[in-house]
């Protein structure tokens, strides 16, 4: 790099194939460094492996052309071969060279370098970049050098100096780079062995790790292995060409587990300590599918009787239990009020702070804080730990019990207030009226939300909560003020009242914060209905899709008849796959559009993760495009026809998953009724 102004530079690359520099841009340091383009009577071209021109912001090989470039290797015709080419995008005669280097556009039309095309490698079906790799790991604090080797199938990391913890440089690492991408076993070296040319000696580092694996096999215990017949997931959906490729898996294990317990649409359930077998692969060449013969697996051993389970996932799962708490404490202080005594004003302000705390749960900004803060907590911590606070999708349950506690004390306070009225106290006609009216509104609101009767009149739930909630809402304003005004004390202005009373500041932050929202909501009628989908962002990309299967009239409509335009309402919120960093390994359930809420985190790669997607005919009823950017993301997924194969035993089926991948979690979405199955069956 040349120096150029105080606070700018120049940048650019050349080969030793490149009789002068064939890159250049000058650089300034608030912007990212790069590698520039090309100079003057020169060109660049990132290709793919069929010699075409990669998209903006895709990796690939880039080659040099132009006038700058050499004639080929002396005296070695062969090499000259391989390495220089016609340029097909001039094709003006001249040649073009394969750098050998990596590279991508950036949107401000500069290349950026990443590195080597011999740095790059394969593990688990995804190409590595190992440069890549040692640049995230020199992210950690402290690390200044550090380089990644593959040995064996295994991806080594080394860095120095010796300061750094392993556990940090690993944290910094998966940061950056995708689970497959960080590295399996790290050494710390005090300096960096060197080659004579003052680069890094890889042979030497390779020798490194192997001198380090004998050590830890020699001292390790002996284990006898045993040959087993293991079927490796088969993709029926992509891989056209060889339906019956398979994949040996290593590892099988029997887990001893527990469940976490289900709500509505989807659910994870968790596993505890595993016992590992390790398994020679099988040598069967007439495998087909990854379930074969999951029937006849035995089924798992319940570490509960039926009665616990029965208690523990029917009836008091996680969402009933937050619901309770709320519920019993509000009951226990409803029977003391009532027994001590307390005026309208006094329960006024219970009826409001639980109203409040029930609208503020059900709030986009609210709901993302509890999943933030509660997926915050690393995957190294205890599994009884992220077990609960992989549960946060049950907060529901605060809502619901804050509702319905909202509705009991304002029953309380109706005929506290009537009382009032009729022994010509304080509470004026007008304040009860209004009362009367806000309690029928929410008693309809209730039970229009029963569960029971939200599944079979969902548009009626829609437009009660909508516009009953919102007349509930202004009477609760008039409600209020009418209150105040009964309280005040004799020569206080009424602004002043309101502006000293505390429900006036909760009614404000209940009415004016931005409206609810599960994931995006959608409608082509904004004052009738919304419906509620999962975004699935591209990584790298701006804005997101979404995946709409026929589900009913609204979603049947919107296919047979696709808009040109939509309402959205909502900011985009954080569902129950954002529990997925929470975990090592998990096993990712989806029947037919569940994949939609599943699609962000399988295309992020995070973590290692298996996927399990029953469906009719995934490509007519998806699309090519949806289906190759999940196989593309997860190789080895499983996706089972059911229009072909039939309706699968899902429990048993992803328990052979679980042990088969030696998964730490299953994280569910599908209907409530096969929810409820797979987790009480497991």
């Amino acid at each position: 790099m040349a120096r150029g102004h105080e606070d700018s530079g120049c940048s650019g690359r050349n080969t030793f194939d490149v009789t002068i520099v064939n890159t250049m841009h000058l650089h300034s340091p608030d912007v990212p460094f790069g590698i520039g383009g090309p100079t003057p009577n020169n060109t660049v071209y990132v290709l793919d492996e069929y010699m075409k021109p990669v998209k903006i912001g895709d990796a690939g090989v880039m080659w040099a052309g132009g006038a700058g470039i050499t004639q080929g290797y002396l005296n070695l015709p062969e090499k000259t071969a391989e390495k220089y080419k016609l340029d097909p995008f001039l094709n003006d005669g001249t040649f073009m060279f394969n750098t050998g280097d990596l590279g991508r556009w950036n949107q401000n039309g500069s290349l950026e370098h990443l590195g080597r095309v011999d740095h790059q490698v394969k593990i688990k079906g995804f190409r590595v970049e190992l440069d890549g790799v040692a640049s995230a790991m020199e992210t950690c604090p402290g690390v200044n050098v550090a380089s990644a080797i593959l040995l064996n199938g295994q991806l080594w990391g080394f860095f120095a100096p010796a300061l750094a913890e392993i556990e940090d440089v690993k944290s910094a690492t998966a940061r950056v780079q995708p689970y497959y991408a960080v590295p399996t076993h790290f050494l710390r070296l005090e300096k960096f062995p060197e080659t004579a040319n003052g680069k890094v000696d890889k042979r030497a580092l390779e020798r490194l790790a192997a001198d380090s694996m004998n050590e830890a096999s020699s001292t390790a215990p002996t284990l006898t292995l045993t040959k087993v017949e293991t079927r490796a997931p088969t993709d029926l959906s992509a891989n056209k060409e060889n339906p019956n490729a398979s994949v040996p898996h290593l590892e099988s294990s029997n887990s001893s587990f527990t469940t976490v317990p289900v709500t509505n649409s989807s659910t994870l359930i968790s596993f505890g300590a595993v016992d590992k077998e390790k398994m020679e692969p099988s040598s069967l060449e007439d495998q087909t599918h990854a379930w074969d013969g999951y029937k006849e697996d035995p089924p798992v051993d319940k570490t509960q009787g039926r009665l616990i389970r029965n208690l523990r996932h029917q009836i008091f799962y996680l969402y009933r239990r937050l619901f309770g708490v709320v519920f019993l404490t509000n009951l226990g202080l409803f029977i003391a009020v009532a027994v001590k005594g307390a005026n309208a004003a006094q329960i006024g302000k219970i009826v409001i702070a639980n109203l409040f705390v029930a609208i503020l749960m059900r709030q986009d900004y609210v709901i993302d804080a509890f999943f933030t803060v509660l997926t915050a907590v690393p995957s190294s911590w205890p599994m009884a730990i992220r077990s609960v606070c992989a549960r946060v999708y049950h907060i529901g349950g605060l809502h619901s019990g804050c509702g319905v506690s909202g509705v009991l004390w304002l029953i309380l306070f109706t005929a506290q207030a009537t009382i009032e009225m009729l022994q010509h106290k304080q509470t004026s006609v007008a304040t009860v009226g209004v009362t009367y009216a806000i309690l029928g509104l929410l008693l309809g609101i209730l039970a229009f939300a029963y569960p029971s009767v939200r599944a079979k009149f969902h548009d009626s739930f829609e437009v009660s909560h909508r516009f009953m909630g919102w007349t509930a809402t202004a009477l609760v304003w008039a409600q209020t003020v009418l209150l105040t005004n009964d309280y005040r004390p004799a020569g206080q202005p009424l602004g002043k009242a309101l502006i000293s009373s505390a429900p006036f500041w909760l009614l404000v932050v209940m009415t004016f914060t931005p409206k609810t929202g599960s994931f995006v909501r959608l409608s082509n009628s904004p004052w009738t209905e919304w419906h509620g989908f999962a975004t699935v962002p591209e990584p790298g990309m701006k804005g997101f899709s979404l995946v709409i299967s026929k589900a009913g009239d609204w979603t049947a409509d919107q296919i047979a008849h696709p808009p040109t335009h939509m309402w959205v309402r909502g900011i985009p919120t954080f569902g129950v796959m954002r529990i997925v960093p929470l975990f090592r390994r998990i096993i990712v359930v989806a029947t037919g559009s569940g994949i939609g809420p599943c699609t962000a985190a399988i295309l992020e790669k995070k973590i290692p993760m298996r996927l399990l997607w029953t469906a009719p005919n995934v490509r007519q009823t998806f699309g090519d495009k949806l289906v190759d950017s999940i196989i593309t993301a997860a190789p080895d997924a499983v996706i089972y026809n059911t229009r072909t194969h039939g309706k699968p035993d899902m429990v048993k089926l992803t328990l052979r998953m679980v042990k088969d991948f030696d998964a730490e979690a299953v994280v569910i979405i599908s209907n409530r009724k096969l929810t409820e199955k797979v987790v009480y069956g497991m």
